[in-house]
């Protein structure tokens, strides 16, 4: 399999997501730079796809009582807390995921930023975005990161 794909498709994972496909790439060949682009456009697709399944998936799991009971009692009290600070939830929100996102470890990508996006109802299009920045700044983090260590390897 081109490296490239393989460093997209380890980008489209959880957890790993592109933390994993940009340092795979560079180091099987792929230019810094290339790998950073199509790496980072794999990990920012996989956004949307994700809160249709959650839709899709929570539609369906309401369906089911203690799955109901459950997730009601929790949305309410995260809803409750947020209609406090509502105004500073569009602004303040938004912020913090475009930095929880950018922070390059596991657990703190494109799959996770979307979960607390959806969780807390808010506004697709600016978390959409709040997460795809979060996304190109871990990206350029991890290939400055992959690169210099690489660099660092090849002095030594």
């Amino acid at each position: 399999m081109d490296s490239l794909l393989a460093g997209m498709l380890i980008s489209l994972l959880p957890i790993i997501e592109l933390r994993g496909g940009i340092p795979f790439a560079i180091a099987h060949g792929i230019n810094p730079l290339t790998a950073f682009i199509f790496c980072t456009l794999a990990n920012i697709i996989i956004i949307l796809p994700i809160f249709l399944f959650l839709d899709y998936l929570h539609k369906h799991l309401l369906k089911i009582k203690p799955y109901k009971k459950t997730f009601d009692i929790f949305l309410k009290r995260i809803r409750t807390r947020k209609k406090k600070v509502e105004r500073n939830y569009q602004t303040y929100g938004i912020i913090a995921l475009t930095f929880f996102v950018a922070i390059p470890l596991p657990i703190t990508g494109a799959w996770t930023g979307t979960l607390i996006a959806w969780l807390l109802n808010l506004k697709r299009r600016r978390s959409f975005l709040a997460i795809a920045l979060g996304i190109i700044i871990a990206g350029i983090i991890v290939t400055l990161a992959t690169t210099g260590i690489i660099t660092l390897f090849r002095l030594i």
